[in-house]
């Protein structure tokens, strides 16, 4: 790897800090938005749940593959260009979506949607890695967590008004909106990419490049841990809908409440994380957090074996589970790039990938083994959490990182 370029100092703190945290929240706002609407997709497109939750995975695989394109080109071409290339045709895929016929057309549009919302994913982590290291970029990023926080606490209670005075296309039409809103926010945001490194870049070397990232051991290991996290947020998330409102039989508004609730716990841990790294390692605290999601599995699992699943009971385990995720997520992200030092586009590229497709895999996995009870995503939360667990073990014995 060539010699880490000097990070240029951020600009106007607290709005750079809303800026990325607007543009990081792209992809959950498209996501938890219309989560309520899902059996009504159903219903009115006369096709499975698992046919709609594939709507949610092709989206992740979208992510995740346009990711691989906006890599080089933002450490080719600088953060901004390429961020609003991205935005554009997350517009045009948004279009598609509010105006679809039949669910063909809108697995099109998501997937399109996908391929501009991946700029937001790559870049915006690209930025913070600019700028922040070790554990100060795990601080940075806890607190993007508060800031993009706000989509899945707002989203789906907004989703659920939207489709109570009007239909599910409006969603998109807001989504539509939001990507507009986006495109004039742009124009405030700083170039942090160096102009020494994007002018030693070549588009030719991409293949290289990225070889060259896939050969660190450490990083890849770190970032196959964080798509173990990645699947146990997605099986959550995919499912949640289903199990809240054609399961325990609450309502979309009901829902987005629920749903909102289990995003604070997220947030606050995300919050406390800060607060706990001042004493703890980042690989203590993700440890200790990994085995409690594993734990949470298996209580998920013993409550439906025993028939007992309420909607006070699973909103109370989905609720540790959000909490155990806001001590795991910032962190395994610094411990990743811990062993970076240049081709931050790329590395990030390969990060989002990878997660985003493993994301997109469990919930794909979760909507073929649905059965109307929380057992096949308490599974994959369970698999995905004992994975984790033990190459977090092995990594950092392995491959001690040196801390900030």
């Amino acid at each position: 790897m060539t010699t880490p370029t000097t990070a240029p100092q951020p600009p106007h703190g607290l709005l750079l800090m809303l800026i990325l945290g607007s543009i990081q929240a792209i992809m959950p706002i498209s996501i938890d938005l219309y989560l309520p609407s899902l059996p009504t997709i159903a219903n009115e497109f006369n096709v499975t749940a698992g046919a709609v939750q594939f709507t949610l995975a092709i989206f992740l695989i979208g992510v995740g593959l346009g990711q691989v394109v906006y890599g080089p080109l933002t450490d080719k071409y600088g953060r901004k260009g390429p961020l609003t290339v991205g935005f554009v045709i997350y517009i045009l895929g948004a279009l598609a979506c509010a105006l679809a016929p039949s669910i063909t057309v809108l697995i099109a549009g998501r997937f399109l949607q996908a391929l501009g919302a991946s700029a937001g994913s790559v870049i915006s982590g690209a930025i913070a890695r600019d700028l922040w290291r070790g554990k100060t970029l795990a601080d940075r990023l806890s607190l993007l967590m508060l800031v993009l926080g706000v989509a899945p606490i707002l989203a789906p209670s907004l989703g659920g008004v939207i489709l109570s005075f009007w239909n599910w296309h409006g969603v998109f039409w807001v989504l539509v909106g939001y990507g507009i809103i986006m495109l004039f926010a742009l124009t405030h945001l700083p170039e942090t990419s160096s102009a020494v490194e994007r002018d030693s870049i070549q588009l030719r070397d991409t293949a290289r490049n990225y070889g060259a990232i896939l050969g660190n051991i450490p990083f890849l290991c770190y970032v196959c841990i964080g798509a173990c996290i990645s699947a146990i947020l997605m099986s959550y998330i995919t499912s949640s809908s289903f199990l809240y409102i054609d399961m325990l039989g609450n309502s979309p508004r009901q829902f987005g409440m629920l749903f909102g609730i289990n995003a604070i716990g997220l947030i606050g841990s995300s919050q406390l994380n800060r607060r706990v790294l001042r004493t703890q390692r980042l690989e203590t605290v993700a440890q200790r957090a990994l085995f409690a999601a594993l734990v949470i599995a298996l209580v998920m699992i013993g409550f439906a074996l025993s028939g007992a699943v309420t909607t006070v009971v699973l909103s109370c385990l989905l609720f540790s589970l959000c909490v155990s995720l806001g001590f795991i997520m910032p962190n395994i992200a610094a411990l990743a790039f811990g062993h970076v030092h240049a081709r931050m586009g790329s590395a990030s590229a390969i990060q989002g990938t990878l997660q985003s497709i493993v994301g997109g895999i469990a919930g794909t996995l979760v909507g073929v083994l649905s059965n109307g009870t929380v057992i096949p995503v308490a599974l994959v939360i369970g698999c995905a959490a004992l994975i984790g667990s033990i190459l977090l073990i092995i990594t950092t014995r392995r491959y001690p990182t040196v801390q900030a």
